[in-house]
Order: structure tokens, then C-alpha cells, then sequence
């Protein structure tokens, strides 16, 4: 069983690695270097968030009264916000939220979740806040072993390769 979630989550993690470049946008990202740096950045750290929400799941949570792999990484998430390194949310990708923090917050996201479920493998715009650039890129979440639906026992008929959420990101775009 083991062996097998690994596969899962290398060919989902692979599948998503290389079929990035034909990403869905919100509105045409403008190319140049400092985009593609700020494209491979995400893809870095959402393969580092994956891999280890995953990790965690599979080594340390056993029942119900651990800490779950999501909550965890939300903590991650707030440290590196603090820092001022990247914001990170997850979403909810079935109008039904685990918890409610969790929905789509603004039009991006929205427009994200639309994208995934529609088979996409990313969804990306390029944005300037107080004349800074940022790249706003949403990634699929879906179940990727069966241990995922000990907490999320509403995930336990989807689809293998579903998204039921999605992370989103917003990287500063160095120029």
C-alpha cells in the first residue's frame, strides 16, 4: 500500500511538474525572466508543500486525534507569509468547505477552482499591488491516498486525480 500512495503522488506530482507550462491564465503573463523565475519558484515550493503534506500524513497521522498534514502546513504557510516570502492558502474546490477559511476568497481564486475542475493543471495572472508585480498560480489538490479521507470522509468516492481543492500562491515577481 505504501509503494503504491508513493506512485500516486510522484505520477500526480510528475503530472503536474511537466504539464505546467500549459497553464490556464487568467490573463496572459507577460514573458519574461522574471516571471519564469517567479513560474519555477512556485513550482518548487508547492512540489515541497505537496510532498511533505503527504509525507506527513503517510508517517505520523494515525487516527483522527493527530494533527492533521493541512493544519500543519497552514502554520507553514503563515511563517512564510511573515517572513515575506510567499502567501499560501488552501482552498476548497467542492462549494462544501471543511472549514469555511478554506472557500475561494476573491475573483482569482474563484476563477482558479473553475479552471481546475475543468481539468486544467494550474491557473496563473500576473498581478501589481502598490507598483510591486506578484504571480497569483493555483495548483490541483486532489486525494492521493486513501488515509486523506480518515478526516475527509466526504472525499472517500471521488475520483482518483479529482481536485477537491487547490493551493494557492502569490509570489513576488523579482525583477
Amino acid at each position: 500500500m505504501r509503494m503504491s500512495q508513493a506512485v500516486t503522488w510522484t505520477l500526480f506530482a510528475a503530472s503536474t511538474l511537466f504539464s505546467f507550462h500549459s497553464i490556464s491564465h487568467g490573463e496572459p503573463a507577460k514573458a519574461d525572466a522574471s516571471v519564469e523565475r517567479a513560474r519555477k519558484t512556485v513550482l518548487m515550493i508547492d512540489d515541497i508543500y505537496k510532498g511533505g503534506i503527504v509525507l506527513i500524513t503517510e508517517n505520523y497521522v494515525h487516527d483522527e486525534d493527530d494533527l492533521p498534514a493541512g493544519e500543519a502546513f497552514k502554520k507553514l504557510f503563515a511563517a512564510a507569509e511573515e517572513k515575506g516570502w510567499h502567501k499560501v492558502r488552501l482552498l476548497d474546490a467542492t462549494d462544501e468547505p471543511y472549514n469555511p477559511d478554506n472557500a475561494p476568497a476573491d475573483q482569482f481564486e474563484k476563477d482558479a477552482i473553475k479552471a481546475l475542475l475543468a481539468g486544467k493543471p494550474g491557473y496563473e495572472k500576473v498581478i501589481e499591488e502598490k507598483g510591486k508585480r506578484y504571480l497569483r498560480s493555483a495548483t490541483p489538490v486532489p486525494v492521493v491516498m486513501q488515509k486523506c479521507t480518515m478526516c475527509h470522509e466526504q472525499y472517500a468516492e471521488t475520483k482518483p486525480g479529482t481536485p477537491i481543492g487547490a493551493i494557492s500562491y502569490t509570489v513576488p515577481i523579482e525583477d
